[in-house]
């Protein structure tokens, strides 16, 4: 591990996550940022979240709010994340797995 980071997130892994949001296809969240908008400065913006997920320093930005019709006639409320954060969401999913998936009767 890097000893000025506090987390030891491979960059190969904030690659396969982008790989996998981008294969979902996904609207932008909040801030209005389209999957083409991001890759317009994907280099940086990778490498700006995986510094902060690696220094500990992210925090997740707002969710946007989207109401869902039922087929009842009422609405059930959705969250939309920001391209980056699902982003963050799928880095820490693929960490995560192989050590949890193991332990999972």
């Amino acid at each position: 591990m890097n000893a000025t980071k506090a987390f030891d997130i491979p960059k190969e892994l904030v690659w396969q996550a982008y790989l996998d949001v981008k294969r979902s296809s996904g609207g932008p969240g909040l801030d209005g940022l389209t999957m083409e908008a991001f890759e317009e400065d994907l280099k940086n913006q990778l490498y700006r979240l995986w510094n902060r997920m690696s220094s500990g320093s992210y925090f997740p930005p707002p969710v946007m709010r989207v109401e869902i019709p039922k087929s009842d006639g009422g609405v059930r409320g959705l969250g939309i994340p920001t391209i980056g954060d699902r982003i963050a969401q799928a880095v820490v999913k693929r960490y995560l797995e192989p050590l949890v998936e193991p332990k999972i009767p």
